[in-house]
């Protein structure tokens, strides 16, 4: 009997090992990665999560955490190689080992496919340069380069390269295919995957529920508006705190997340108690102050925003939106006018606050509009549509 398990467990191994040896597999190169949190990060790692066990798979990034140099370590069951970096320009990392270390990953690994989460004009350098002619190359397009004028026309033979070598080129909306002076000309080779919202990371607990119960308690009487992003240019919170200003006190604003506008964003709120900073919160507590806000504010302002991740994730709480217009975005693609939530006239802050009292002024709006926004994610935007989209595009290339 043990004889038969020890050959029986001896056969089952060697066909494991043979079936990982048929794998494909999949490089992912991403500007961070986990434990770092970024909307381009948690789609990398979304997309990791969505190809696990169907492919080999490697993750190859920036180190996040200066100070480390290059490292490796294993996350979700996957490798993940850190190039360190030494400065930080135009927001673009730079690395002293970076394409001495992707090209020994290339080496070493040999892909069958790259998945290259753009932008990363320095990474796209080494793509170019290391990139094996029998390798398939799909380009993740976030965003394209749009406040850096310099870099937007430093790296714009770069792009024509990169996107007439790409296999298959993948966009969060329609509307940023359309929108999109790159992907217009290589339209063919685009398809659209919506970002997604994980249900796992954001199922509610007793204990989310209890501190929604707590937050609601602290602010009764009071309409509670949410604001979630990096604190930069483009997220448009300084328009949301010149909106406060023609709103009165019975609303509280609380704005979560931090970066380098954090110190004069405060400076620009300050005498206004309608406003509270958070800073960076667990999911927890994330997850709780959706579960208590009435209203969510969402003031980008750039197609730099091209999707709106955690627009979505309010949506899936129930929650209305307050958005601006921003043509070629994804954001008006995920929140719908009208339906959804509220679009207004991109920087128009009076308007902006006018669209926060409309929906607050009407609890039934409210509530329908949260209705229609908790249901379009769940037919567009939840995790298992996001993985077999994934999934599909992956196999036809």
């Amino acid at each position: 009997m043990v004889s038969f398990l020890l050959n029986t467990y001896s056969k089952q191994t060697i066909e494991e090992e043979i079936l990982d040896k048929v794998k494909k597999k999949i490089l992912h190169v991403s500007k961070y990665y986990f434990p770092f949190r970024g909307g381009l990060e948690q789609v990398a790692r979304d997309c990791v999560t969505a190809l696990k066990d169907m492919y080999g798979q490697k993750v190859f990034c920036f180190n996040h955490d200066n100070e480390q140099g290059d490292a490796i370590n294993v996350v979700d069951g996957v490798d993940i190689v850190r190039a360190g970096c030494f400065a930080k320009m135009f927001s673009q990392s730079l690395s002293f080992s970076y394409g001495k270390l992707l090209k020994h990953t290339m080496e070493d690994f040999k892909p069958d496919i790259v998945i290259f989460h753009y932008p990363n004009p320095f990474a796209a350098h080494y793509i170019l340069k290391h990139l094996e002619k029998s390798t398939k190359l799909i380009i993740y397009w976030h965003l394209d380069i749009i406040k850096q004028r310099f870099l937007r026309i430093f790296f714009s033979l770069q792009n024509k390269r990169l996107l007439s070598r790409a296999d298959k080129i993948i966009a969060t909306s329609p509307n940023y295919v359309e929108g999109s002076l790159w992907l217009q000309q290589v339209k063919w080779k685009c398809v659209v995957i919506p970002n997604c919202v994980s249900v796992d990371r954001f199922m509610r607990t007793p204990e989310v529920d209890e501190f929604a119960k707590s937050i609601r308690a602290e602010n009764n009487g009071k309409i509670i508006c949410l604001a979630v992003g990096r604190h930069t240019e483009y997220k448009g919170i300084g328009y949301l705190i010149e909106a406060s200003k023609y709103l009165d006190n019975r609303f509280r604003f609380y704005i979560i997340g931090k970066g380098e506008l954090t110190e004069k964003l405060k400076r620009q709120a300050k005498g206004d108690s309608k406003i509270n900073f958070l800073g960076s919160i667990s999911d927890g507590e994330l997850k709780a102050y959706m579960s208590a806000m009435d209203i969510f504010c969402f003031p980008s302002i750039t197609k730099n925003e091209a999707f709106g991740l955690a627009l979505a994730e309010a949506m899936y709480y129930g929650k209305p939106s307050v958005t601006f217009t921003i043509p070629g975005s994804g954001v008006n693609y995920v929140s719908i006018n009208g339906k959804t939530g509220i679009e207004v006239p991109n920087c128009n802050v009076v308007a902006y606050a006018e669209a926060i009292k409309k929906l607050a002024d009407d609890r039934i709006l409210r509530e329908k509009f949260g209705e229609a926004a908790k249901k379009r994610v769940v037919e567009h935007f939840l995790d298992s549509s996001f993985a077999n989209n994934i999934r599909r595009e992956i196999q036809g290339v």
